[in-house]
């Protein structure tokens, strides 16, 4: 039993590893048709997203076998119930994913008030805490999440100067407004799904020590 078990939660780590890519890639698409104004590539982000929803579902599918069929305790029991929160999150960064790009689409046929470097920067940053994050489950190491939970202050960082950056340019002319309004929901939703990775870190040290403490700036 004990085999299976171990089996199992070895597939477990792998749908983890695969969601997690998919949902990388979500980003960088969203992310890449901003910075590109391409229209196409913007539209894929919503199959990737559908990808992710049936993963997590299957994920979600795993976690209940094995509580039923082993019924795990202590640490086992920590690791299923760790998975089943990430998961949450996990799809959350999938849907912010999609509502990037679906700005992206909006302003596709509009020249850029300031090119959204530092909202590229923001994307590299949130898709290696989530990797990290990722890593730091599959791996059970403890230190590794404590970084992800760190490197979440670069993310907030270059959402001030971004907000910064914008609020300078609405006052400079009122009529770049709404679109520095579009441009800063962009950097929000990067800025959350920075926060639903380090939702996923707190989750693995909780896996890993027992002690939780929820980060409530994701909700």
């Amino acid at each position: 039993m004990r085999s299976r078990f171990d089996e199992q939660l070895n597939e477990l780590n792998s749908k983890l590893i695969e969601m997690s890519a998919i949902i990388e890639h979500s980003i960088s698409a969203a992310v890449e048709a901003l910075l590109t104004q391409n229209v196409e590539l913007a539209g894929t982000v919503k199959a990737d997203e559908r990808t992710s929803d049936k993963q997590e579902k299957q994920i979600e599918t795993l976690c209940f076998e094995l509580l039923l069929r082993h019924q795990p305790v202590a640490g086992d029991l920590r690791i299923i119930s760790a998975a089943l929160k990430m998961i949450t999150d996990m799809e959350r960064i999938a849907d912010q994913a999609e509502d990037i790009a679906e700005i992206s689409k909006y302003l596709a046929d509009k020249p850029y008030i300031k090119q959204p470097e530092d909202i590229a920067k923001m994307a590299v940053a949130a898709k290696k805490m989530l990797k990290e994050s990722i890593d730091s489950f599959v791996n059970r190491d403890l230190s590794l999440a404590k970084a992800v939970l760190e490197h979440d202050d670069v993310v907030d960082d270059l959402f001030r100067k971004i907000r910064n950056d914008l609020t300078a340019l609405i006052h400079e002319n009122p009529d770049n407004g709404e679109q520095a309004l579009d441009l800063l929901m962009v950097a929000k939703y990067l800025e959350r799904i920075g926060d639903h990775a380090s939702n996923i870190a707190e989750w693995v040290i909780f896996m890993i020590t027992g002690e939780h403490k929820r980060n409530e700036a994701a909700q």
